[in-house]
């Protein structure tokens, strides 16, 4: 594929790879961690993105070059891993993609009105509507990138109309007052952890985005991915901060955070 025609290919993984890691889970830490840590989360989302990018760039550059699937390389690291891997990541996929229908629920529960059980239903619908359609791969670019642009428009209204300290926020995340070690292992493994970040890497070798030729293609693609999913996060990070320095707290009769937390 020449590099003027892989626009739609590359923004479709990384916003797959970010909209993937963009979950009822993601939200709650973001949120708790930063009632927690208040302005000094900056930091632990500075320190969460160049470990992300590094985890990112390695793992869709290995799945590139050797023009395999993880499973099928990490059974040549060591016969029967790459089932053992699969296994691991069908049972979290099954359960973190449970709590991102839920999520999906509660979400279209408060745009229309409809009991949740029911806007639940009708999200995992749209979801397997997607994979029932012939042309699914273009589909679910189009829709992944909507959908990213769609939350990030969301999130920085939020972020307008609470009118977060912003100077603090950008003093702190070069300068805490608190570093929390275990934060920035949950926001790695929430980012890149799991089938997230084989998701866009395995898209990219399904479009034929693959071999040593196109490393600079599969770096680009990993790199926005990454930034995407960073940029929402700190997009969250400033609503939050906004509402918490103005004296409130969670909502725990939050559905979400009630179960999460």
């Amino acid at each position: 594929m020449r590099p003027g025609r892989n626009w739609g290919v590359l923004l479709g993984a990384a916003f797959l790879m970010a909209t993937s890691a963009v979950g009822p889970g993601f939200l709650t830490q973001t949120t708790v961690f930063t009632q927690s840590l208040g302005a000094s989360f900056g930091f632990v989302i500075l320190t969460s993105i160049l470990m992300d990018i590094g985890v990112q760039l390695n793992i869709w550059r290995v799945i590139a070059v050797s023009e395999m699937r993880a499973p099928d390389i990490a059974n040549r690291v060591l016969p029967g891993l790459g089932g053992f891997i699969s296994t691991l990541i069908v049972l979290g996929g099954l359960a973190f993609n449970v709590g991102n229908v839920g999520g999906a629920g509660l979400g279209l529960e408060v745009l229309t009105g409809l009991p949740v059980t029911v806007c639940a239903g009708l999200a995992a619908v749209m979801a397997i509507a997607i994979f029932l359609v012939r042309e699914a791969g273009t589909l679910m670019d189009r829709f992944a990138q909507l959908m990213g642009l769609v939350m990030i428009g969301a999130i920085i209204y939020v972020a307008v109309i609470t009118s977060p300290p912003a100077a603090e926020a950008a003093l702190r995340t070069i300068a805490p007052t608190t570093v929390d070690f275990t934060a920035i292992i949950t926001l790695v493994g929430g980012t890149v952890g799991g089938y997230i970040t084989f998701s866009g890497g395995h898209r990219l070798l399904d479009a034929g985005v693959k071999g040593s030729a196109a490393l600079p293609q599969v770096t680009q693609s990993a790199i926005m991915g990454v930034s995407v999913a960073s940029l929402i996060r700190m997009l969250l990070f400033l609503a939050t901060l906004g509402v918490v320095s103005q004296g409130a707290a969670i909502d725990a009769g939050n559905p979400t955070a009630r179960y999460l937390s």
